[in-house]
């Protein structure tokens, strides 16, 4: 693929004033760190690219923005780096609107260099793990019984999603003692029979 791409010269060249140097500026910024980084465009915006997306910018009504597609992974001795929950933007740099609202040169080649190595390194970001399915609870006997003689609570229980008679039997088993174990069926008779889910106070 070519290094330059003509679309990203249309794209500036449609921006307003303030935005043509910051976005011409950090597109050769990039160039200059290595002639392997290539251009695209991807969802309407300027994206580079270097063994998959390397960083991207955009340029808005009043204001551009740039970031680093693993910016978490990149060292930031600087404190230059912004990230989802401390920034007013999209990127890693807030809402640029002036050259002087970028770090130095050398501060964003020494970050772009680093994307590379993690590119060249394979750099995965680690996946967030899915918490395992909860096993079924089994419905005691007790409660079936108890259920059984109430139709009103058992209709609203047949009723509630499973997350919800979840909720009943988790608080019905964990009972320590049969006295706890008893008024607790009593009272979720009883809640069940006004409509109520466990945890109905909070909601």
């Amino acid at each position: 693929m070519e290094q330059y791409d003509h679309r990203i010269d249309e794209y500036i060249s449609k921006k307003a004033a303030f935005a043509q140097p910051i976005l011409k500026h950090l597109r050769e910024l990039m160039h200059s760190v290595s002639p392997q980084i290539i251009e695209t465009v991807k969802w309407g915006h300027p994206f580079f690219e270097y063994k998959g997306v390397l960083a991207n910018m955009g340029g808005f009504k009043e204001h551009c923005v740039f970031g680093f597609w693993n910016s978490r992974a990149l060292s930031d001795p600087n404190g230059v780096l912004k990230h989802s929950h401390e920034r007013d933007a999209a990127g890693n740099f807030g809402r640029i609107t002036k050259l002087s609202d970028l770090p130095d040169d050398a501060i964003l080649k020494d970050l772009i260099l680093q994307a590379i190595a993690l590119k060249d390194n394979n750099y995965k970001p680690a996946t967030k793990k899915v918490p395992a399915a909860k096993a079924p609870i089994e419905m005691p006997d007790y409660f079936a019984t108890a259920l059984a003689g109430n139709q009103k609570a058992l209709a609203t229980f047949q009723d509630f999603s499973p997350s919800c008679k979840r909720e009943y039997l988790e608080w019905i088993t964990e009972a320590k003692t049969e006295p706890t174990r008893q008024k607790r069926v009593e009272t979720a008779l009883e809640w069940m029979a006004e409509g109520k889910s466990r945890n109905w106070k909070y909601k």
